[in-house]
């Protein structure tokens, strides 16, 4: 299992630190001060009740950490690696109170992110014999895409584009508004640096013809083409364009775009259908 080196705190520390605001809202947990005395102290665990893949390890200990710097932590499952029902992923000691107050946006963002990490790894093992790999999208929860394309990454899966700044996608609207394929890649090729990367959607052979006559292109998607136009396709684009399937990359269909060749599967769903694995922290 592939050990992921994490990512600076410092980056993370103000979307963990927004959602404890969130969660304790104007006066704290009220509950915890209410019935918890302050010096009471506890060892909890956060512990596996799915089969899966995790994420999230990181997060959590920052959400404990910001609100009790004192608490100690101890990860025993780290981000990217499998979990069974009842194997404790990370151990927390110290006052109860400090525990309780961070254990719901700690659980949040590791069931969230080890749900994507799950079903990425499922996407992942479809894949097994071939050389595609998988991809996420930009489909991700607003304001959670950093972790949530890490989460893929845990998973065994690759990144798509951060943003739209990241490199030059060209899809079906750029075309027709541009007029056409031809005076779309003449124009991206006109600004585009050497280190921007230029992609094209085609959604049909006579598209992908034209775009290999033009040329410029690094790589082509091709969008929501069945499984033998698609392989037809993969077989006319190898060896002079990176090809991606997009457009109804569902589980069940994984295997067979897989066997044709292409080098890319990108799937909206990673991000914005996985199932939250389910976690509980337990004193």
């Amino acid at each position: 299992m592939t050990q992921f080196s994490t990512m600076p705190d410092l980056i993370l520390e103000p979307l963990v630190r927004s959602a404890l605001m969130e969660d304790l809202g104007t006066y704290g947990d009220v509950t915890t001060r209410a019935v918890i005395p302050a010096e009471t102290t506890y060892d909890a665990a956060i512990n596996a009740r799915d089969t899966g893949v995790v994420s999230g390890m990181q997060i959590a200990a920052i959400a404990f950490r910001l609100v009790d710097p004192d608490l100690q932590i101890e990860t025993l499952r780290p981000d990217g690696f499998p979990c069974q029902p009842g194997d404790t992923l990370m151990r927390i000691k110290g006052k109860a109170s400090s525990i309780l107050s961070g254990e719901r946006v700690a659980l949040n963002f590791a069931g969230r992110l080890s749900g994507i990490a799950t079903l990425t790894a499922g996407f992942v093992k479809e894949t097994a014999g071939t050389s595609t790999r998988i991809t996420c999208t930009r489909k991700t929860t607003p304001g959670l895409r950093l972790v949530e394309k890490q989460a893929v990454l845990h998973g065994g899966g690759h990144n798509h584009r951060y943003s739209l700044s990241d490199a030059i996608l060209i899809k079906d609207n750029h075309i027709a508004a541009a007029g056409g394929v031809r005076a779309v890649l003449d124009a991206a090729k006109a600004v585009a640096s050497h280190m921007m990367k230029i992609e094209i959607e085609v959604d049909t052979l006579d598209q992908l013809a034209e775009v290999l006559e033009v040329g410029g292109a690094d790589n082509v998607l091709l969008d929501n083409m069945d499984t033998p136009t698609l392989a037809r396709a993969v077989e006319l684009a190898k060896g002079r364009i990176v090809t991606e399937a997009s457009g109804n990359m569902k589980l069940p269909r994984i295997a067979e775009v897989a066997a044709t060749g292409v080098d890319y599967i990108s799937s909206g769903a990673l991000t914005h259908s996985a199932k939250t694995l389910d976690l509980g922290l337990d004193f």
